[in-house]
């Protein structure tokens, strides 16, 4: 049996699963958790289009990453900081026409390379995540620089989403995969600077995400949720209930914890079926988090 053949059947099965329990295209999440897509899974398209797809797929939000092309008519222009008023007004436009509101956007660390002008630089980040009406920002700040970050999310008001990667024996002096040290980072930070907690970099760490939720509590401000095959640093992206995450616990904490703010479906591993398999994942979400 071809591992195509496999994952049809396990989705057909949990689908049947999901489908005796719930309508789960009618279910609705509790007030407050907002359903959608990092458009990091449609990478390979433009912005727009990652819009586009999120909206067929099902979600109701976008989370951004700051070096997508922008769209088909302007594939030079780059989804970041340096982005034209008039390129920021037609993408709000396209995310108004589609419905999918954009919350937030993942950044990386470019903005803090020039130490005389950092400030500078962080600023201009947090003035466009206003300018798009943006919630908040994930990335992964070295600790140095956290005294500027949490400058700006008392002047902007808008959130700093620090965020894990796995383990990586090959860098052993990267820790941010570790939830101990990463709540160590937060003390007595504003409670606007919490994490992006990613499920599968935590899993592919060998680090049990229910139980991250219930240390980080409050400070967990975003989900990056993903299910794997295995605790490797490298394993392949699953639909969710079909690898070792625990997705069901992980939704059943956040619901517990009445949890603010956007969980994303975000799958690193292309494959053939990929709508297929972010829209199946939107629907587990929504009708385990609708179950009373």
């Amino acid at each position: 049996m071809n591992a195509t053949y496999r994952h049809l059947i396990h989705c057909a099965a949990a689908a049947i699963g999901l489908a005796l329990c719930f309508d789960a295209s009618a279910a609705s999440p509790p007030k407050g958790i907002e359903i959608g897509c990092s458009a990091y899974t449609f990478r390979h398209l433009t912005a727009f289009e990652a819009i586009e797809k999120t909206k067929e797929c099902g979600g109701d939000v976008i989370e951004f990453f700051l070096w997508q092309k922008l769209s088909p008519e302007n594939p030079k222009v780059i989804l970041n900081a340096d982005l034209s008023d008039e390129h920021i007004a037609a993408l709000k436009a396209k995310l108004k026409a589609t419905g999918v509101r954009a919350v937030n956007a993942y950044f990386n660390n470019a903005p803090f390379q020039d130490k005389g002008g950092a400030e500078a630089g962080v600023r201009k980040l947090f003035e466009f995540a206003r300018k798009l009406g943006l919630r908040g920002l994930t990335g992964e700040p070295a600790p140095d620089k956290l005294d500027l970050v949490e400058k700006m999310v008392k002047e902007y008001d808008i959130q700093l989403c620090f965020h894990n990667h796995p383990k990586n024996p090959k860098k052993p002096d990267y820790l941010n995969w570790d939830p101990k040290y990463l709540l160590s980072l937060m003390d007595k930070r504003d409670p606007r600077m919490g994490f992006s907690v990613d499920t599968g970099h935590l899993a592919r760490s060998g680090v049990d995400s229910v139980e991250t939720l219930k240390m980080f509590k409050k400070r967990a401000l975003s989900v990056h949720l993903k299910d794997v095959k295995e605790a490797k640093p490298e394993s392949g992206d699953l639909p969710y209930g079909q690898g070792i995450s625990n997705i069901a616990g992980i939704l059943a904490e956040l619901k517990r914890q009445n949890f603010r703010g956007h969980i994303g479906v975000e799958y690193e591993h292309q494959s053939d079926q990929l709508l297929d398999d972010v829209k199946f994942c939107i629907r587990f979400m929504r009708s385990h988090l609708a179950a009373k």
